[in-house]
């Protein structure tokens, strides 16, 4: 597959015959907080709670933003979790702080296993595609994140399915501790690397651009031209977050990566 679809403002990476998706526009910061503003989300106001249950409301706002009965579960599995480990920390021996970091990796999930299960509505076209959850919800083994991917793919016809796949996967690594919101990227480049691809694409909302479409308006802006490696580096330098600024080489030194 050459060239992603724009399906709106969540980024496509194409990887031969798969396409790992982060979560849809705005949700991530529905469920962290606001990238930009710094607007508390779920998480903000869950490791600031005290007792008001504002991250109870913030949930179910998220919720409002997804759909089917896939969302519910992860929603209610999510609620359940995070008032059991309130509960838990209640007592003298347990601190919430110790916990925060995988609780930001639960909410992650979230929104990244909720935009690769609507995408496989391309079933419905007529495409064969099957939904790859890498996120580890209720999985009972830790593994590292080459074994995640493996298991992920297992059994996947690369030839004649196209598997969605969470840019978020767990790990025992700990993704968010090391990269926090550039998780996908890294995601990316290993299964780049894992499937040999000949060629990987990074389809962000905008492109290098006059200005940013969110401030000024799409129609304001004019695009600067394709973006490679050394100008996403460049771009970064800049304070531009083309991808993460620990963005691994393997896809790179594959010579795959564009």
């Amino acid at each position: 597959m050459r060239h992603p679809a724009d399906w709106g403002p969540f980024w496509i990476r194409a990887l031969s015959s798969d396409l790992c998706v982060s979560a849809f526009g705005g949700i991530t910061n529905l469920l962290l907080e606001h990238k930009k503003s710094g607007q508390p989300g779920v998480y903000a106001l869950f490791s600031n709670d005290h007792n008001d249950h504002g991250w109870l409301n913030a949930l179910t706002n998220v919720a409002t933003g997804m759909a089917d009965e896939f969302v519910r579960e992860r929603i209610e599995g999510t609620r359940s979790c995070l008032f059991d480990l309130q509960r838990l920390c209640s007592y003298g021996h347990f601190r919430l702080s110790d916990h925060m970091a995988v609780t930001r990796e639960l909410l992650s999930g979230l929104g990244e296993a909720h935009s690769a299960f609507v995408t496989t509505l391309l079933q419905r076209a007529g495409v064969n595609a099957r939904f790859v959850d890498l996120s580890g919800w209720r999985g009972a083994r830790e593994c590292t994140l080459p074994q995640r991917i493996s298991r992920g793919l297992d059994g996947v016809d690369l030839e004649t399915e196209l598997p969605i796949v969470t840019g978020y996967a767990q790990c025992s690594e700990g993704l968010m501790q090391k990269y926090d919101r550039g998780y996908s990227e890294v995601t990316f480049c290993n299964i780049a690397a894992y499937t040999g691809a000949t060629e990987a694409i990074i389809h962000k909302e905008f492109h290098l651009s006059s200005a940013d479409p969110n401030l000024v308006g799409s129609t304001n802006v004019g695009k600067l031209g394709h973006t490679d490696y050394d100008v996403a580096d460049q771009q970064l330098n800049m304070g531009i977050p083309t991808f993460s600024g620990k963005f691994p080489t393997r896809a790179e030194a594959s010579n795959c990566i564009s």
